[in-house]
């Protein structure tokens, strides 16, 4: 295989040899990266032709979004429904369980109270009950896309994913305020 023979508009899973999945071996996953990355890291191809190095500076771009986006279970998801046809209607969407949505506002007030009260163990608490349900929720999304194929119920647990993780993002601001 030469340097850029790889076949640029293939999916992501298909660049780094990996199935479709939402469960997904991190280390393979890892493991291609770095192989590929050596193969067209720009620095690799400093002295080659003005057309190499370009190529090379593309598919440098193109490996390492395809990499972040299939590390990541929330980005991983929202890609694979849409190869799978299925849209999470992120934009469009924003039907929630009503159980949810006051979960959701519970923790909310908890993180404003706690950063008013600069309570760095409140904080601390709330965001670790928040990553219990992250984690849950992504083996959950596993289940549901990989064994079920329960595209639908997927997709509203991508939507549920990303007020979570930012509400992770909220905490995380929240804790460096209050540390600082």
């Amino acid at each position: 295989m030469t340097t850029f023979d790889l076949n640029f508009s293939a999916d992501h899973f298909t660049l780094f040899g990996l199935p479709q999945a939402q469960a997904l071996d991190l280390a393979s996953l890892e493991n291609s990266f770095r192989a590929i990355q050596a193969k067209v890291h720009p620095d690799k191809h400093a002295h080659a032709a003005d057309s190499d190095r370009r190529m090379a500076m593309q598919w440098a771009t193109r490996v390492n979004e395809a990499f972040q986006t299939l590390k990541s279970p929330g980005l991983r998801a929202r890609y694979l429904l849409g190869l799978l046809g299925h849209d999470p209607q992120i934009e469009s969407n924003t039907a929630m369980p009503t159980e949810f949505l006051m979960d959701q506002m519970e923790l909310r007030e908890a993180v404003m109270d706690a950063r008013a009260g600069a309570d760095e163990a409140a904080l601390d608490a709330v965001r670790n009950r928040l990553l219990g349900e992250i984690k849950a929720d992504y083996v959950r999304l596993a289940d549901l896309i990989d064994i079920r194929k329960d595209f639908g119920a997927a997709a509203m647990l991508v939507r549920q994913l990303m007020f979570q993780e930012k509400l992770l993002h909220e905490i995380d601001d929240a804790l460096e305020a209050v540390t600082a």
